[in-house]
């Protein structure tokens, strides 16, 4: 699948709020105070563990925010495995505008590329398999976009990006609204002929009821192997299966095995490591 990247449009303001917040009222006075003006350096990005990077053009506007005068050179694009010591990327610009972008510009690089190393994780415990990885909304306010696109980056795919996707009806909906043949009626009722509606279950009882009545998707919410593999089973040709709950690198090859269409997990863009990544000044 090509990795496409992300419009300016979508991080540039997010890039600018982060700036604004580091930089405060006065500037970088430290590197105003120790850096004359007219210095130039060079700054060599290297990974420190092995990943997934995601991030660069993010990367590449912090440094540009502060100076346009700033050459961000990929080695290893988005997308790329890198191992400890590889270079990702070579910066050259205004040395004073180095030192003030960097920490910015790795925390939003070395976060990314910690989503995409947790995708790629789980994309390659269920390779050979039908499965495909989907990430959440459980992902950091204002951060979606860049999160759910180092997901791809990772070899992953993207579930709803917002409430106007998709239709998902869950527990609370169906309880709220009395069941879940009332729940589905209303919701194929009050919204668009191309908007698909997906249930959540937790029980095959749930998912029988749920089949009968039509339809997009279902999600199999912590549900046993054995749970999973009747429902795949009860579900063929009927709705896609997406299980959902305790996914972790451990679990997700038995889950794949089920013969689930989609294994979605929270925690790739809620609770993933940052990737450890260096910056090196050469010259």
């Amino acid at each position: 699948m090509t990795l496409n990247p992300l419009l300016p449009l979508l991080y540039e303001p997010i890039v600018q709020t982060a700036m604004r917040e580091d930089l405060g009222r006065a500037g970088d006075i430290t590197a105003d105070a120790i850096v004359p003006a007219s210095q130039q350096a060079r700054l060599v990005m290297r990974a420190r563990q092995p990943g997934v990077i995601a991030g660069l053009d993010i990367a590449r506007t912090v440094f540009q925010t502060v100076s346009p005068a700033v050459e961000l050179r990929a080695e290893r694009p988005d997308g790329s495995a890198v191992e400890p010591d590889d270079v990702i990327a070579i910066i050259d610009g205004p040395a004073r505008s180095l030192l003030t972008a960097e920490r910015t510009a790795l925390n939003f690089l070395c976060h990314l590329s910690g989503v995409a190393t947790a995708t790629a994780t789980l994309v390659k415990a269920v390779a050979g398999t039908r499965a495909q990885i989907v990430c959440t909304r459980k992902t950091t306010p204002g951060l979606r976009a860049l999160e759910k696109y180092a997901v791809r980056a990772g070899g992953g795919g993207n579930h709803r990006f917002g409430l106007d996707d998709a239709v998902l009806i869950k527990d609370n909906h169906v309880a709220l609204a009395g069941g879940v043949r009332p729940a589905i009626e209303r919701a194929k009722a009050n919204t668009g002929h191309l908007v698909k509606i997906e249930v959540e279950v937790d029980t095959l009882a749930q998912l029988e009821e749920v089949l009968a009545l039509g339809v997009d998707a279902v999600l199999l919410d912590n549900m046993t192997t054995e749970q999973l593999g009747q429902a795949v089973a009860m579900a063929r040709g009927k709705a896609l299966t997406e299980a959902s709950g305790r996914i972790t690198a451990s679990t997700a090859a038995a889950i794949a095995a089920t013969g689930v269409d989609l294994i979605s997990a929270g925690w790739i863009t809620h609770s993933s490591a940052t990737l450890d990544i260096g910056l090196d000044y050469l010259s």
